[in-house]
């Protein structure tokens, strides 16, 4: 008897705005405002029209500073996530909008407030990629969780996610009905009624909002260690992949999977979503050379220094950006150079190493390692050939996805949309209308049943890296 098919998955799409950094063209004449509401919209509504998932939003709580000052590769000016999010929920109709929200720096009952708030203004589409602070620096804005010890950080994001669960459930799905004359009423006088202690919270009271249509907002976390790959299979709707190719891809894909279906959730539970790029050109040779010159105007060569300066913790001005590496080791018990920028490399003088052996098998001037070493997924050919090439990943079980994102602001998601999205939905791996009224429907990922615990428990709880 032959087996029976793997059924198709369809592509998860997610579109990514981050503001100014080493992957947006920001000097390109054709870049618009990376603060400005019509930037946000002309995104999401192209992101519908091309039957994404939902829309993606980082946080930045600090302008980012090279010695003391702040470098042009950032944005100046940062707007707040919530009401941009909120604002694009009257622009949209079915389109996820998910943002990425500090859980050091606001409080469970606010932050749960708000989300489900948005949850209700969008008919059941907000999304929450929860990430705590990093360092002391952002914490100056706040004076207070930025100096808060690591393993504390941790324990107050794992309470607070769970307080911001029991608050959404604290409604009962049937709490309000409506009477003859058109009001509502309360079936459960005790609705929103909570109380939460733990090391870092002691609330109670009476949470405002009543249960929103998805239950809870969608949860974006990500994990790479194998605590924190537990945590965020037993915790999480999604979970970031930092993987690029498919052959990284797979083994974590398989063992995030495994992991979740041990701590007893059900296959697929968590889907798996690496950010992605892309370049297209009329031929393959055209769509390679296209992306050699946006590389090399995304990352200049005061770019690619202070993106090394960021695991070198050393001033490198003095050193040729198209010439060799630093013959310098890392100082990172020096103060930091880089003010803002999340520590990615925990162990430098091993990442430095590395490195150099790359640069010398490959022949790496310093910038051509920060153009290799700090980008995306990248996807690069014809429409035809990048709509294969991202089926594939995603048939083979590298991902369930992918957040995309474009050189150019706000107009560059344009050309995928009107020239790669059509051949995945030719071939049934996207969605050619949708289908469910809720991001949990669009993503295929339950709705958590009112007043039942999460799998593992509130301590079983992992975060996402710090937001950039």
């Amino acid at each position: 008897m032959s087996t029976p098919a793997k059924p198709r998955k369809q592509v998860i799409l997610g579109a990514y705005v981050g503001g100014v950094n080493h992957h947006t063209i920001w000097s390109d004449p054709a870049a618009g405002s990376q603060i400005a509401f019509s930037t946000f919209r002309h995104v999401a509504t192209t992101a519908e029209r091309g039957r994404f998932d939902f829309f993606f939003l980082a946080e930045g709580l600090a302008l980012r500073e090279r010695q003391g000052r702040i470098f042009d590769q950032d944005i100046v000016g940062r707007p707040d996530t919530l009401p941009v999010l909120a604002a694009l929920a009257a622009v949209t109709e079915h389109l996820g909008l998910v943002g990425t929200l500090n859980a050091t720096f606001n409080e469970p009952y606010e932050l749960a407030r708000q989300l489900a708030s948005l949850d209700h203004l969008s008919g059941g589409r907000a999304g929450w990629n929860v990430v705590t602070s990093f360092d002391a620096f952002t914490g100056r804005n706040f004076r207070r969780g930025g100096f808060l010890a690591r393993e504390q950080r941790y324990e107050r994001a794992g309470e607070f996610l769970a307080a911001a669960r029991q608050l959404w459930d604290s409604w009962p799905a049937d709490a309000i009905a409506a009477d003859r004359d058109g009001g509502a009423f309360l079936r459960h006088p005790d609705a929103g009624s909570f109380a939460f202690s733990g090391e870092q919270f002691d609330i109670q009271g009476r949470f405002t909002t009543p249960r929103g249509p998805q239950g809870h907002p969608v949860i974006l976390q990500a994990g790479v260690s194998p605590q924190g790959r537990d945590f965020a299979a037993a915790g999480a709707d999604a979970i970031f992949s930092p993987y690029r190719t498919l052959a990284e891809a797979q083994p974590f894909y398989r063992d995030i999977q495994a992991r979740a279906t041990r701590l007893g959730r059900p296959p697929g539970s968590v889907k798996v979503l690496p950010s992605a790029s892309f370049v297209l050109g009329d031929t393959e040779a055209e769509a390679v050379e296209r992306h050699r010159d946006i590389a090399r105007r995304q990352v200049t060569g005061q770019t690619a220094q202070i993106l090394l300066e960021s695991v070198w913790n050393r001033d490198l001005s003095g050193y040729d950006p198209d010439g060799p590496l630093p013959d310098i080791d890392p100082d990172p018990a020096g103060p930091r150079v880089i003010q803002g920028r999340a520590v990615l490399h925990q162990d430098p003088f091993a990442t430095v190493a590395e490195w150099r052996e790359l640069a010398a098998a490959r022949g790496y001037s310093l910038r051509d390692l920060a153009i290799h070493v700090f980008g995306r997924t990248e996807f690069v050919g014809t429409p035809a050939q990048v709509a294969d090439r991202i089926d594939a990943f995603v048939q083979q079980d590298g991902s369930d996805g992918f957040i995309l994102g474009s050189h150019l602001v706000p107009s560059g998601l344009d050309e995928f949309v009107d020239t790669v999205v059509p051949l995945l939905q030719e071939r049934g791996s996207l969605r050619a209308e949708y289908e469910g009224h809720t991001l949990r429907d669009n993503l295929g990922i339950p709705t958590p049943a009112a007043h039942t615990p999460v799998a593992g428990g509130p301590a079983q709880i992992w975060l996402s890296p710090p937001s950039t």
